[in-house]
């Protein structure tokens, strides 16, 4: 399905208005039952919620919850790839990894007695000679000549790395930390059955995996490949008793499938997480179920998340309408 653009479709007709705008908050789903006037309705409603998440995703900026989330992650460094891997190999289900002490002065938060540390590479900053670049101790026992400067002037620098232990926060108790309210809710009964037989028609494959066997840390869900040599796109989500998020989730990676399986393009990763969440936001409004959340996921991401938006307008409203298409066809 293609969406070209109605005449006069900038306002949206009153009564849809009305319709559109309780949906977050009494989660009744929308109908186009009217064939005459579905196509100008349908483009209307969705460019409507587009702007109610742009307007969403500005305000959650502002609030006190997300910047205190903010101030909590800045907290966290940033691991290598080297270091990332350690972590998933040895704690597969670890979301935030922080130090002993760190744990202590920066969240007051204890590590549990017994508990064993995720070992890691961690940078040797120390002083370092400027020609060899060993640190004062291995200068000493090389063969650089370098004498210009006493060690005590020289810069620091990365001489090397060291084992160090770090600990999950599920290895620990304290204060808690700030979350995002990012879960959609609602009545989603026979939603994700739906959706599941509507993967066919999509040209995706799908599997609800148990929590137990997830193996994709704190990710809700992937996207990605079956095989090297078979290019359909495989979805997986992560099961839980909210279904409602289980639904969005679902839908979101199918967006992912249906928008960004073959862009290798690891510059694109936030647009395409924007345009994934907008059509999950726009198919979870459609059925019914409060997806307001998006708007503190899409905050988390970048400064101009609302701007890209409304710049990738048309291929969310398409997909997401797509989608829909399938779903209401499954439905009947």
């Amino acid at each position: 399905m293609v969406f070209s653009a109605p005449k006069g479709c900038g306002a949206l007709d009153r009564s849809v208005r009305v319709r559109t705008s309780m949906a977050q908050s009494t989660t009744s789903a929308v109908s186009f039952d009217e064939s005459d006037t579905r196509h100008n309705v349908m483009y209307s409603t969705t460019e409507h919620w587009i702007d109610d998440l742009t307007a969403l995703t500005d305000k959650a900026r502002a609030t006190q919850q997300f910047q205190d989330w903010l101030e909590v992650q800045s907290k966290f460094h940033d691991y290598s790839y080297r270091n990332t891997l350690l972590i998933t190999l040895q704690c597969p289900n670890a979301t935030k990894v922080a130090g002993y002490n760190t744990w202590r002065t920066e969240f007051d938060r204890h590590v549990k007695e017994g508990e064993s540390g995720i070992w890691i590479w961690a940078p040797i900053i120390t002083k370092q000679c400027p020609d060899c670049e060993n640190s004062p101790k291995y200068h000493e026992q090389s063969e650089c000549e370098y004498d210009e400067l006493p060690p005590e002037a020289w810069s620091k620098g990365l001489v090397g790395f060291k084992p160090t232990a770090v600990f999950d926060i599920s290895q620990t108790e304290g204060e808690s930390l700030p979350e995002l309210e990012t879960e959609a809710t609602g009545d989603a009964e026979n939603l994700v059955p739906t959706l599941q037989d509507a993967a066919d028609d999509l040209g995706v494959v799908v599997r609800i995996v148990d929590a137990d066997d997830w193996e994709h840390g704190k990710a809700k869900g992937v996207c990605k490949q079956w095989s090297l040599y078979e290019l359909q796109p495989i979805v997986e989500v992560k099961d839980r008793v909210n279904q409602a998020d289980l639904a969005v989730t679902l839908i979101h990676e199918y967006a992912h499938a249906l928008l960004h399986f073959d862009v290798d393009d690891e510059c694109e990763r936030s647009k395409r997480e924007v345009e994934a969440e907008a059509v999950a936001y726009i198919v979870g409004r459609y059925v019914g179920l409060d997806t307001s959340g998006s708007a503190f996921y899409l905050a988390a991401w970048q400064g101009d998340d609302a701007d890209m938006i409304q710049d990738r307008l048309g291929r969310m409203r398409t997909t997401a309408a797509e989608i829909i298409e399938v779903v209401e066809t499954r439905r009947e």
